[in-house]
Order: structure tokens, then C-alpha cells, then sequence
């Protein structure tokens, strides 16, 4: 059986409570470290992480000559030699400075990816979580110790799993609580509203529009060897997303889809690029005229459907003092958006004229340059539309 999220979060306490060792089981990316990091928030405990697949045998305790000249014994015929001791890593020495100086204060000592370390490596782990002993130094009482590991084909409903593991001892497994974790959506949207420390949501809104529509698509249970979504991925997206919003219209038309494919894979990529694209979110009347690149643009306007196309050209006929359609480029521009609409839509655009307040502020300084091709084009193709027959005839 798996638990959600937020059932995770509670089962990860529960065990915590009792004095063992919780096992977090989960596919890369689901979120088992973040969950982590909101265990120790929600227990006002300082968090330690070691990435055990990135660690060494000696890492954590490795002999080292000692600090101290009174260590050094001096020699007749063999010079100086020095009395071994043990030496321990940064993250054990800031783990018992912090229990000194805090001795009530929980810790939480996180060794992720258990299970993708050497052997050599988990062997050497073993007293710890087991003994909470490393050679003569033992843990603190308020240290405890959580452990994640991706799944193996040995454990029961991941038999077709093909992560690059080294099979947990037996004494592991017996002395921790497995927890399997899985992918919720819901619990995921849930956390993605919230607002993070930097005051915006914790995931880009387009992210969570996707999500909400494609479920599945959080983290797909069928893949090929592409690269493809998980949490992890959708939230680098979502990093991305937020700053492609502060990019110029052209930097992120060139960046966009090849940032979503280099976290979601080619499938997925492209389907969230064109949702994106769908959204209309990229294209305003300020983004049109700022683009070096009005032919990308053009298509950009091109694939948005008929009610997208209407809103945004209506929206720039009521900011029309912003963006005046007596400029030559302005209209230019205004006039080839308008021909990629349908007959129909291109009426409805036009009706928005005669309704805003002051209809002089629009044609008026068109009329008033009508020496500019191109303003002189706009204002006759308005004309054609506004006075074309009810049986839709082609403009």
C-alpha cells in the first residue's frame, strides 16, 4: 500500500515519534526531499541532508593525522610520526556543534538515495542508523535519522523498476519502517497554490492549469528512455516559467520550448509549449510592438483560437492611446493580425470600435494621416468589415 503527500506527512511523524527510522520509498522526483524539509518545519527541527549516492566510503569518518603538536612523536631513525585518530565530516561535526549549542532543539539527519550508494558506502551507514554509532562517537538523543531510497525490483509492487540501486542490506530493511510514497495531483495543487517565502505561488499558474487538465501528466506511469515529468521536473519548469516572464517577447520565444523539453522530455515538452502558447499569456499589445520578431509573433497569434485572437486585438483597441493605430508600424502590424482571424471574428473585432466611448480617438488620427500607406490600408480594410453584407462575403 502507498500513502499520499500529505498521509506521508503524517506517517513520517508517527514513526519519528516512536524512536525509529522512517524509509521513504518513492520514483526521483515524486518529492521525497521536500517532504522532508516540511517534516522538519512542522517539528521546528534543523534539517541535515547527505546525498548518499554521491558519497564516498570515508566520507563520514576517515583517520587524519591530529591537530595538535603535542600529537607528533619524534623519532631517533624514523622522524616524525603521527597517532592516527578519526576525523568526521563537516555535516557530523555541524551536527553535534548545533546539539551542544542547542540541546533542545530537534535534528533531523536526511540520507537520500539511500539505496544508489555503494555498497562500501552503506555498509559504513549501517552503524548509524542502526547503532546511532560511528567508530567511539554516538548521536546525540535529540539527532533522528530518516532514510529515502528509489525503488528495486525486490520490493513488492516495483518488480519492473530499473533504477541503477544496490539492494539494501537485510538488517536495513529490518530495523527501518518502509513508507511508499506516491504521486497525488491534488495533494500536488494543493501545495503549488501556496505561496512560497518569495511571495508568488509555489508553482508558475500555467503549471497548475496543465496539471489540473492533464493529472497524469505530473508523473506518467508509462514512459519511454526520453527524459520525462516528474514533480521535481514540473517545478523546475515552473523556476523557468517565472523567469521567462521577466524575458523580453524574443529571448522567450527562442528559450521557451527548449527549456520545457530539456525538463519534460520531447512529447511532453512540446504539448505543455503549445498549452502554453494557447493561453495567450505571451501575447499583448505591448509584447506585439516590442518583438524584434514580428513573423514569430504573427504565428504565435496565429495558433491561438478565435476567442484569443478577439481579446487580445479588442484589448488593444481600448489602449489605443498607448498604442495608436496613426502609426505606421502599429497599424502594419494591427492590420496582419486582424487577416488571420475569420471573417466572422474580424466583425466581432470591429464592433468594438463603434462601442468604445470615444470612437474618435481611434479613427480620427487615422484619418488625420491617411498619407501613411499603411494607416490608410487599416482604416479602408475597417470599412470593408464593418459595412460587409450578412451574407458573410470574403474580404
Amino acid at each position: 500500500m502507498s500513502l499520499s503527500y500529505q498521509d506521508m506527512l503524517t506517517a513520517v511523524k508517527v514513526v519519528l515519534k516512536t524512536g525509529n527510522v522512517p524509509n521513504i520509498v518513492g520514483e526521483a522526483g515524486i518529492g521525497k526531499s521536500a517532504l522532508v524539509e516540511t517534516v522538519a518545519q512542522e517539528l521546528q527541527a534543523k534539517l541535515y541532508t547527505t546525498v548518499v549516492s554521491l558519497s564516498e566510503k570515508g566520507d563520514l569518518a576517515i583517520p587524519v593525522p591530529p591537530l595538535t603538536d603535542n600529537s607528533f612523536v619524534e623519532t631517533e631513525h624514523y622522524g616524525s610520526l603521527a597517532n592516527v585518530k578519526f576525523g568526521y565530516s563537516e555535516t557530523l561535526v555541524d551536527i553535534i556543534k548545533q546539539a551542544e549549542l542547542h540541546p533542545d532543539v530537534k535534528i533531523i539527519w536526511f540520507l537520500d538515495e539511500f539505496n544508489r550508494g555503494t555498497q562500501a558506502v552503506q555498509s559504513e551507514l549501517m552503524n548509524l542508523v542502526l547503532q546511532r554509532q560511528i567508530n567511539s562517537l554516538k548521536l546525540p538523543e535529540q539527532v533522528q535519522i530518516v532514510i529515502a531510497e528509489n525503488p528495486d525490483s525486490t520490493m513488492a509492487g516495483f518488480e519492473d523498476s530499473n533504477y541503477g540501486v544496490t539492494a539494501g542490506d537485510t538488517a536495513i530493511k529490518d530495523r527501518t519502517v518502509r513508507l511508499v510514497l506516491r504521486v497525488s495531483a491534488s495533494d500536488w495543487l494543493s501545495w503549488a497554490r501556496a505561496n512560497g517565502q518569495d511571495g508568488h505561488e509555489n508553482i508558475h499558474p500555467l503549471v497548475q492549469a496543465f496539471v489540473e487538465e492533464e493529472p497524469d501528466m505530473l508523473s506518467p506511469k508509462q514512459h519511454g528512455d526520453d527524459l520525462f515529468p516528474t514533480p521535481r521536473a514540473w517545478q523546475r519548469v515552473s523556476d523557468s516559467l517565472f523567469e521567462l516572464d521577466n524575458q523580453s517577447p524574443e529571448v522567450r520565444s527562442k528559450l521557451q520550448l527548449e527549456l520545457f523539453k530539456g525538463d519534460l522530455g520531447e512529447l511532453v515538452g512540446r504539448a505543455f509549449n503549445s498549452f502554453v502558447k494557447q493561453q495567450g499569456n505571451q501575447l499583448t499589445p505591448e509584447s506585439i510592438l516590442a518583438s524584434a520578431d514580428f513573423e514569430t509573433t504573427l504565428s504565435e497569434f496565429s495558433s491561438l483560437d478565435e476567442v484569443q485572437k478577439q481579446q487580445l486585438l479588442k484589448s488593444w483597441l481600448t489602449q489605443v492611446a498607448e498604442y495608436p493605430l496613426d502609426d505606421s508600424r502599429n497599424a502594419d502590424y494591427f492590420q496582419q493580425l486582424l487577416k488571420q482571424m475569420s471573417p466572422d471574428g474580424q466583425y466581432v473585432v470591429i464592433q468594438t470600435v463603434g462601442q468604445i466611448e470615444h470612437l474618435a480617438d481611434i479613427l480620427k488620427p487615422m484619418f488625420s494621416n491617411l498619407q501613411s500607406e499603411s494607416v490608410a490600408s487599416l482604416y479602408r480594410y475597417f470599412g470593408k468589415i464593418a459595412t460587409r453584407n450578412d451574407a458573410g462575403d470574403d474580404i
